[in-house]
């Protein structure tokens, strides 16, 4: 090869390598694939990830987000097909400008006259859902009447974009808006903008979740989406994912060490470290076909299990909290275990007998079993009350699914909720003072239904009934909060979320 071949290759070398350390320099933040300053902004924007917290920090100038062009700061990803995207955000300090705005944005493009979808929350209030239909068009907008949202949640799901909003701690409200078309693949993510070159303007987004969803060709109960582990501080209200999986793992309870999680997935009990975020097997013995109804004793020394048993069917089983062979309890199925009593005497249980479910109680060490509800439809989720007064459970008898709690004899039997929605699974915190359940849509699920992949509420109400408030906004449902899983301290929850894990904040595993 002559010497000027052999530069001209140098030079072409060089170039490559330059533009491959150009790309390895572009850094991810978090669950995001970059950033960029959209317009001309006077001054550069800047956003950051906190990996402890899970929390996002914006910046950004900017004129504004509106006519025929956008200046403003973008944490971004590109994506394709149907998605959910959630965060809970808020403006740093009083403002300069009302009109300050974040929140969610689909772009066609990094043009500052790009097609977009916006679901916008502005520093005066102003909480509504914005759109540019053409290249270069005029932006146009649906209000909200709901002033202040802090919760802000945009989905695509075909060629429909829905932005629902709620104050934190309210049920969601949401609009449609279907004759947008940002083709396929967007870029997809967080903003804020300063609406002032300038000035400065400062966001916080925390809770920040992209979920790709089940498509509509999903076979439940044989496919299934990936599933994440949260917990939820109570008094921040902020959820951090601590473990991901590709494959479904369902129901968390917390130990009474404090210092582990145990849940179930693919047949198996897995316990699971919190302090080196690591699963290992739970040994059950012979019972290998487990299910998502498990619940550990008051004094944390026994474990009850459901597991099916040869012929199919889902049989209540006890087991040292150290594991080993397992005790069967419950003559016939399916049985799915829910709840002790605090004295470990008995075990709560919803069982289907002459094709009716109801709430039944047996002795821990075998015996009888004993019928507590008789009313027609799904009687399901007992849990006793930690003072063994009264035992909650779930049922369908006033049409749609409810709480109700009756006294430890069957006695008594009152509902405690009464709203638009179906309620499942109540579980008692430490304490004994509230109730944490979870709330399914009746426009997405049947009374006597709670299955994977719904858009669902976490909720806590006095254990006496009253006013319901939202801890968690989600896209789960079967195997989130089937079981108890308060931290023993009460200032915790564990739960599982579920989605398509294409871009994990940390490296999966299998179990």
């Amino acid at each position: 090869m002559s010497k000027k071949l052999w530069v001209i290759f140098a030079v072409l070398l060089l170039i490559v390598i330059n533009i491959k350390l150009s790309f390895g320099q572009q850094k991810s933040i978090g669950i995001f694939d970059n950033q960029s300053d959209i317009g001309k902004v006077k001054s550069p924007g800047s956003g950051s990830y906190d990996k402890e917290s899970q929390r996002y920090d914006l910046s950004s100038s900017g004129t504004n987000v509106w006519a025929m062009h956008d200046e403003f700061h973008f944490v971004w990803k590109k994506m394709k097909g149907d998605f959910i995207l959630r965060t809970r955000a808020f403006l740093v300090g009083k403002g300069v400008e009302d009109h300050r705005k974040l929140g969610w944005m689909v772009r066609s493009s990094l043009d500052t006259d790009s097609k977009h979808v916006s679901a916008v929350v502005h520093g005066d209030g102003l909480t509504s859902l914005q759109y540019r239909k053409s290249t270069a068009g005029i932006t146009e907008e649906k209000k909200f009447e709901i002033k202040a949202a802090d919760i802000i949640q945009l989905e695509r799901k075909g060629n429909v974009y829905t932005m629902s909003i709620a104050r934190n701690g309210e049920l969601f409200i949401s609009q449609d808006l279907a004759d947008v078309d940002l083709g396929d693949e967007v870029y997809v993510g967080i903003f804020i903008c300063a609406h002032n070159k300038d000035v400065i303007e400062k966001a916080v987004f925390d809770n920040t979740r992209i979920v790709v969803p089940a498509p509509a060709t999903l076979v439940p109960y044989k496919q299934y989406l990936g599933s994440d582990i949260e917990i939820l501080d109570l008094e921040t209200q902020t959820s951090k994912i601590i473990y991901q999986s590709p494959v479904s793992i369902q129901a968390p309870n917390w130990m009474a060490d404090g210092k582990h999680l145990l849940y179930n997935s693919d047949g198996l009990l897995y316990k699971y470290n919190l302090k080196t975020n690591r699963p290992t097997v739970f040994n059950t013995g012979s019972a290998t076909h487990n299910n998502n109804d498990h619940v550990i004793s008051f004094d944390g020394k026994m474990l009850a299990i459901s597991s099916s048993d040869q012929t199919g069917n889902s049989i209540g089983w006890t087991v040292p909290i150290a594991g080993g062979e397992p005790n069967r309890l419950t003559p016939i199925g399916p049985s799915y275990m829910h709840g002790w009593s605090p004295d470990g005497k008995y075990i709560v249980f919803c069982g289907a007998r002459n094709n009716e479910y109801d709430v039944y109680r047996i002795p821990a060490e075998g015996g009888q079993e004993e019928r507590l509800t008789n009313t027609t439809g799904l009687d399901d989720g007992p849990e006793y009350s930690p003072d063994g007064k009264y035992i909650y459970f779930n049922s369908v008898r006033s049409g749609l699914m409810q709480i109700w709690r009756m006294k430890a004899d069957g006695s008594e039997q009152t509902q405690l909720t009464n709203d638009d929605y179906n309620n499942w699974f109540p579980h008692i915190s430490p304490d004994g003072k509230w109730i944490v359940y979870i709330t399914f849509l009746k426009s997405e699920v049947a009374p006597g239904d709670h299955p994977f992949y719904k858009h669902v509420y976490l909720r806590v109400m006095p254990v006496d009934g009253g006013a319901s408030k939202v801890i968690a906004y989600l896209y789960g449902g079967q195997g989130t909060i089937n079981t108890p899983s308060w931290s023993p301290d009460g200032k915790h929850l564990a739960f599982v979320s579920n989605t398509s894990l294409l871009f994990p904040i940390f490296p999966i595993v299998n179990k």
